[in-house]
């Protein structure tokens, strides 16, 4: 660390480091020292000349590699904001990101206030999805699967600490756990990268079943193509989430499984996200 430890201080060197791996450097200096010293972000601001002493400085210097060496500040920190939830977060999940409130607000419209429904949330992870849909929809009935036993385990610990009851997880492989039952609205942000796409290396701190997904990052949409026919009643709608410049081969893949009403939404930035379909009849068979 600088010989000099005055927050001022210590802030200025953290974000001058920061700035090559980070597009937010100060507000993640900021995070950090606050995490270190166990203080509020704006005790900070209110106090600059404040000297750390030397365990609160190998403290801050600790998480500071941590981030330097690429890790999300959200692992550091152990937690995510999303929907206005705070939400525990591990490398065993995702992090939540801003574009995935896109495909929430699209189901939450497409849901009743009062009236029952039940929904299928499909890669679940920490269950921010479900989450925010079950909180918005305290009528609907929400059930999120995912595979991994870790992930589910942040996923009801976030239920948990929420007090939001009208979630199940269950664990499964896609649609497999509830091949006998019908929902009205299956969501799903499952993985969508390409296997050699340059952006994992960036993404190496999180679980990369998540986001890896083939050859063109289309193998998990193609499956829920698919299997989500079998579960979904008729006319029950699919939202799923997928890369920006993937908007066109989804669609394709949805219309050639027989989906109707195929029709995309753009993030904040105006990139084409998510892509909804309808179930016009129940498919011939379950995918495999």
């Amino acid at each position: 660390m600088p010989g000099d430890t005055r927050i001022d201080t210590l802030l200025g060197d953290a974000t001058s480091r920061l700035d090559a791996v980070s597009d937010s450097a100060r507000l993640d200096a900021e995070l950090l020292l606050a995490r270190a010293i166990d203080v509020p972000r704006s005790y900070l601001f209110a106090h600059p000349e404040d000297v750390l002493d030397d365990a609160a400085a190998d403290r801050f210097e600790h998480l500071l590699q941590r981030r330097l060496d690429g890790e999300p500040l959200a692992y550091i920190d152990g937690t995510r904001e999303f929907w206005s939830m705070e939400l525990m977060v591990t490398p065993a999940t995702l992090v939540p990101r801003p574009e995935t409130e896109i495909l929430v607000g699209l189901a939450v419209s497409a849901l009743s206030r009062r009236a029952p429904a039940r929904v299928l949330d499909l890669g679940t992870g920490s269950g921010a999805i479900a989450l925010a849909i079950a909180r918005e929809r305290p009528s609907a009935s929400v059930t999120a699967i995912d595979r991994s036993e870790d992930a589910l385990a942040v996923a009801r610990e976030n239920a948990r600490q929420l007090d939001i009851a009208n979630v199940e997880f269950l664990a499964g492989d896609w649609t497999a756990p509830v091949r006998d039952r019908e929902f009205d609205l299956v969501v799903s942000n499952p993985p969508y990268v390409r296997d050699d796409d340059p952006a994992l290396l960036a993404l190496r701190h999180e679980p990369r079943a998540a986001l890896a997904a083939g050859p063109d990052g289309l193998d998990a949409i193609r499956r829920l193509a698919r299997e989500c026919r079998e579960v979904l009643v008729v006319d029950g709608l699919l939202l799923l989430e997928h890369g920006a410049a993937q908007a066109g081969p989804v669609a394709d893949i949805l219309v050639a499984e027989g989906w109707s009403d195929v029709r995309g939404s753009n993030d904040y930035a105006g990139l084409p996200r998510v892509t909804g379909a309808r179930n016009s009849s129940r498919g011939a068979q379950c995918g495999t």
